[in-house]
């Protein structure tokens, strides 16, 4: 266990004054209606466990994406999701491939579960070329869009890899699908090694409740099933499971919030072009931006100092570039204004 690097989450400061534009959280806070259903459950029921199959949830989850109930897996945020999905399909003789700059705690789990792994370069514009993925593999992992890249593939390229790789499971990570980009639901009636794995952490604001789920043929759900209830019975508490339910029924308020973060983004674009930013496309509720001239690390101290945290990813491919969270209008007018004062 010395061996394993773990992976390491944002910042999250003590100091409530920060603007924080690092972990890519929502600013506009979880529906009004998912709030009184958490109200309303905080009572004496709590003394009592929660249903350990979310029966509920997973019903309200296969109304909202248009599949069967049996199609859904729900777990502790998509990250044990994701970790039940390492631990229990990835696993084989051939190592599973990823591109080599996406989210960090897919190496992490390779390494926890002992699960061979390859990366696969992206191209220089940082785009996933879905054509690289022809080596015989024990699965392929791909977050749709990228983190921490943005950029988003379409559901007809998912479509041409999953016909391509037949042999193993092709996982499609859309934890930011909801900002720009198509799901590759659609697919999972077509393709039974497919599983699209979502979170309601950004979408429907609610991070801390810790929602994510994964979508696929019924065989697939059945196995995760397995797994977990071998790990942890209970995985969605009360309080969780309402207000996920009262969020993805109150759809209004959604496409509302993600709408004005959609709208927020694209004026940044063009604030921070302005700036001499380059800002690689986004379909997400951030930005993935390097200076012409400056140094992406001495930009991310600078607003430090004016109480603005962005996330710098200090490796060798990203080590010129900022990921910037996109927050409210005057998060978003104060980080302006910070980066025309330190005149980067």
């Amino acid at each position: 266990m010395g061996r394993l690097t773990p992976y390491v989450p944002g910042e999250q400061p003590s100091n409530p004054d920060v603007i924080k534009l690092n972990t890519n959280e929502n600013p506009y806070g979880p529906s009004p209606a998912s709030l009184a259903a958490i109200r309303a459950e905080t009572s004496d029921s709590l003394r009592l466990y929660p249903d350990p199959n979310a029966t509920a949830l997973k019903s309200a989850l296969a109304d909202f994406h248009a599949i069967s109930p049996s199609q859904v897996f729900v777990g502790n945020g998509s990250d044990e999701v994701l970790a039940h999905i390492f631990q229990g399909l990835l696993k084989h003789d051939e190592p599973i491939l990823f591109p080599d700059i996406t989210y960090s705690f897919y190496p992490v789990y390779c390494g926890l579960y002992d699960v061979a792994y390859a990366t696969i370069p992206l191209t220089p514009n940082l785009e996933i070329r879905l054509d690289d993925y022809t080596p015989t593999n024990g699965g392929i992992i791909i977050a749709n869009p990228n983190a921490p890249t943005g950029q988003a593939l379409k559901p007809s390229a998912i479509e041409t890899l999953l016909e391509r790789n037949t042999d193993s499971v092709v996982v499609i990570d859309e934890a930011y699908i909801a900002f720009g980009g198509e799901s590759s639901v659609g697919l999972i009636d077509r393709f039974d090694n497919l599983l699209v794995v979502q979170t309601l952490s950004k979408s429907h604001a609610l991070a801390g409740l810790r929602i994510g789920f994964a979508l696929g043929h019924p065989s697939l759900i059945a196995a995760l099933e397995r797994i977990k209830n071998s790990f942890n019975s209970f995985p969605l508490d009360r309080l969780a499971i309402v207000g996920a339910i009262a969020a993805l029924n109150d759809r209004d308020y959604f496409d509302s919030i993600r709408q004005k973060i959609i709208a927020t983004r694209e004026r940044l674009v063009g604030e921070l072009e302005r700036l001499d930013f380059r800002v690689v496309p986004s379909a997400t509720n951030f930005l993935f931006v390097s200076h012409r001239d400056n140094a992406a690390g001495a930009i991310a101290e600078a607003l430090r100092a004016r109480s603005i945290i962005v996330r710098h990813f200090d490796h060798e491919r990203t080590v010129n570039y900022l990921r910037i969270t996109i927050g409210s209008d005057d998060e978003v007018d104060a980080l302006l204004t910070a980066l025309k004062n330190i005149q980067v």
